[in-house]
């Protein structure tokens, strides 16, 4: 048998209403041992909750300082630049830290305390991939130019490109 929607919605609903009168209910004769497991419930729900994990001790990651020789080329860097007045003395200092911020903020780059890979590739002291293992036979000569492409496979780019000559 199949009712209409709004008869269902009405049963739907006195069922909602009345199932709180069918709920059971339980009562403790002493109160003393109502508080006893109100408490305990009570402790073991909120110790469960408050406690905090054991602390671990912090794992530092990544590179902590930069290495004497690898400051003495930044330095370097920075002087030839005219961006920092002295010797390269490799340390991390103040004086160098302020040369770096400038040069990264004259580039329009932030300007951490942590150089910049940008900075550094600009200084010229990028990554060097000259020990890679296909650098020995490998080219880093730039393409050669279109018009030294044969005819018929530019045609053929054409043709796939949708451009008409």
């Amino acid at each position: 048998m199949l009712l209409p929607k709004p008869s269902l919605a009405i049963l739907f609903s006195a069922a909602l209403v009345a199932a709180p009168a069918f709920a059971t209910t339980t009562t403790h004769k002493s109160s003393a041992s109502h508080k006893a497991s109100a408490h305990a419930s009570t402790s073991s729900t909120h110790s469960r909750y408050a406690r905090r994990p054991k602390a671990k001790s912090h794992k530092l990651h990544g590179q902590q300082a930069i290495e004497s020789s690898r400051v003495m080329e930044i330095q370097q860097a920075l002087i030839r630049e005219h961006y920092f007045t002295g010797e390269a003395n490799g340390n991390w200092d103040a004086t160098t830290q302020a040369a770096m911020q400038k040069y990264q903020a004259d580039q329009g780059w932030q300007t951490r305390l942590i150089p910049d890979s940008r900075a550094l590739k600009k200084l010229g002291l990028g990554p060097d991939y000259s020990g890679a293992i296909n650098a020995e036979g490998a080219s880093f000569t730039p393409p050669a130019p279109a018009s030294t492409i044969p005819p018929s496979q530019a045609s053929g780019f054409a043709a796939a490109a949708g451009v008409d000559h």
